[in-house]
């Protein structure tokens, strides 16, 4: 079955987060090992569509646990309907992954003033996707392996490329990854202080997406006023995910950084205090990615 019980019908939100949570409870962050073995869509990726377009937001985040858990290689997930249409069928026996879409609806309420107001009222309507490795009868290229990947140096620098064109001040030096609001920059160790170069990168993304928050920019602020409060804790998360995008994005495996792990804590409090924040931290997370997208040149 999918990892999102559907037998209790709780809150969905509730139901999202509660696997998340099950999962950092076990040490599990869900967004570390975005791979997908050797398949033609390439060896990391966002889980995509059918159609070849990347889900985003919530979506990458349950995808991708979904996708270690059950152990599949292939990125590409499918709903029933799409797999008929493509002249496939779903494994007798196979259990599909919880999705979700959201958006919103209008409804015309009466105001305090008598007046007619129009209201946007989101909401969250889940769907089910399945692997392509538990449908039969689908196109080769769905199943296609790929050819050797590109050289590891040629696909660093694509990241080195991407994360130049951002215009962040990136200052090197000392032990130590952050980024500093008022004065607007990252810091980063010196490039040959890290095991290797994607770890380099990794942590770069991290600090990047950081970066994204400054006034200027996405504004982003849960009000944080010192380090390791709730607000601390929220803004560490959404660089975190942040990161698995970027990283997802580049083609680039994420490590889970070691000083890290104390923040698992800080994040299953936050998680279980709102049972929206996770949607809401993925949203966060896209959005940044979107805006460092944006600052590559056409």
């Amino acid at each position: 079955m999918s990892r999102l019980n559907e037998t209790s019908r709780p809150d969905l939100y509730t139901r999202v987060t509660n696997a998340i949570v099950a999962d950092l409870e076990r040490g599990v962050r869900p967004w570390t090992k975005p791979w997908s073995a050797e398949h033609l869509a390439g060896r990391i990726s966002r889980p995509l569509r059918s159609t070849g377009e990347p889900y985003s937001g919530i979506n990458v985040i349950l995808l991708w646990a979904e996708a270690v858990a059950r152990s599949y290689a292939a990125p590409i997930w499918i709903t029933f309907r799409q797999a008929l249409a493509l002249g496939g069928h779903i494994r007798k026996g196979e259990h599909g992954a919880t999705v979700v879409y959201a958006n919103k609806f209008s409804r015309t309420e009466t105001g305090d003033d008598g007046q007619d107001v129009e209201r946007q009222i989101p909401f969250l309507k889940a769907y089910t996707v399945f692997n392509v490795e538990q449908v039969e009868g689908l196109p080769a290229p769905f199943y296609a392996v790929a050819e050797p990947r590109l050289d590891a140096v040629q696909r660093i620098g694509h990241a080195e490329a991407f994360f130049a064109a951002t215009g962040a001040d990136v200052r090197h030096g000392g032990d130590q990854a952050y980024y500093a609001v008022h004065p607007d920059y990252v810091q980063m160790p010196s490039f040959e202080t890290f095991v290797d170069p994607e770890r380099y990168y990794a942590t770069l993304a991290h600090e990047t997406t950081h970066w994204t928050r400054h006034p200027s920019r996405l504004n982003r602020d849960f009000g944080r006023k010192r380090w390791g409060d709730g607000g601390y804790a929220q803004e560490e998360l959404v660089a975190e995910l942040g990161a698995a995008f970027l990283c997802a994005d580049l083609g680039l495996e994420l490590t889970p950084r070691e000083d890290h792990t104390a923040y698992i804590e800080t994040w299953l409090q936050v998680l279980q205090d709102d049972k929206r924040f996770i949607f809401a931290a993925a949203a966060h997370a896209q959005r940044a990615a979107d805006f460092l997208h944006g600052l590559q040149p056409a």
